[in-house]
């Protein structure tokens, strides 16, 4: 029979979580041309206007463009093959979906407000309804992908990323989950990058970047196909160095995820580095990648 664990073991174990990485990608456009960049953003990433290069056609009409690269992100990550059939088979309720986003459909929600007060309320079609909720990223994902887990959106500014992997691991340990798909995408669309501009956080001279990354999840260290460990503190942490990187532009919402998914593809086979996103506003949180 296991102890119970003391006050002290738990409060340790409620500021340290554990997860394995089993697959990852980046997806952002543009990239590729920058030599200044590290190689893994450097592989050519389709814009969400051409999606469908990789996704296929179906399924995509009305689909914002952060929605379109985090289903890219997910797409690459899992390893299929551009323009693959979307799977048909029943929802798997093990999976979960988490998505770091903060500004992911902010030009949707301008959009109905503009029509809504320019020609009333009822010249917003009801089409319209479910792309303007603040889920619409994680529950495409969902459906796109046949994953039938907890589904959640975090929305807490630059830390978002980190606090998605967070709870990703949350519910891993929790048994609510036995994989959990983490995304963290930010759009590039003129409404998004007026409000970043605008943020108090944000760092003069660097704009908001559309980009996309992925990160899948189990239970560590026994998860096959491991390919790094991620060791998370829920401690806050100066930002420091980790602020945005001139070359990339922000990724805000999504630089957690990004840095993570970068860190598990850039890293040597048993390398461990510590990674880092946040503002001065936000706060800051951390991780360290330990490459299997």
């Amino acid at each position: 029979m296991k102890p119970t664990p003391t006050m002290s073991d738990q409060g340790t174990i409620a500021r340290t979580a554990t997860a394995a990485v089993t697959a990852h990608a980046v997806h952002v456009p543009g990239a590729d041309g920058d030599d200044a960049l590290p190689g893994a953003l450097r592989v050519p990433a389709c814009s969400a206007e051409q999606a469908h290069e990789l996704l296929g056609r179906k399924g995509l009409l009305g689909k914002d463009e952060a929605t379109r690269l985090a289903l890219c992100a997910v797409h690459r990550a899992l390893g299929r093959p551009p323009r693959a059939p979307r799977p048909d088979h029943p929802a798997d309720p093990a999976t979960a979906v988490v998505v770091a986003s903060n500004l992911g459909n902010t030009a949707t929600v301008a959009r109905i407000a503009a029509e809504a007060r320019e020609r009333g309320a009822r010249s917003v079609s009801p089409l319209d309804a479910p792309t303007a909720s603040s889920n619409v990223i994680a529950g495409a994902v969902a459906i796109w992908f046949r994953y039938g887990g907890p589904n959640l959106t975090l929305c807490s500014g630059a830390t978002a990323g980190m606090d998605a992997i967070w709870l990703g691991c949350l519910l891993l340990r929790s048994g609510r989950a036995e994989q959990v798909v983490v995304v963290g995408v930010e759009p590039g669309d003129p409404v998004a990058a007026a409000l970043h501009a605008n943020r108090a956080g944000a760092v003069p001279g660097i704009p908001l970047r559309a980009a996309a990354a992925c990160l899948v999840l189990r239970s560590a260290p026994a998860a096959p196909g491991a390919q790094a460990v991620l060791e998370l503190s829920a401690d806050p942490v100066d930002v420091g160095d980790g602020a945005p990187v001139k070359e990339l532009g922000d990724t805000y919402g999504a630089a957690g995820v990004l840095r993570t998914a970068l860190a598990v593809a850039e890293l040597e086979p048993g390398g461990r580095t510590r990674v880092i996103c946040g503002d001065r506003v936000d706060g800051g949180r951390e991780l360290w990648v330990g490459r299997v």
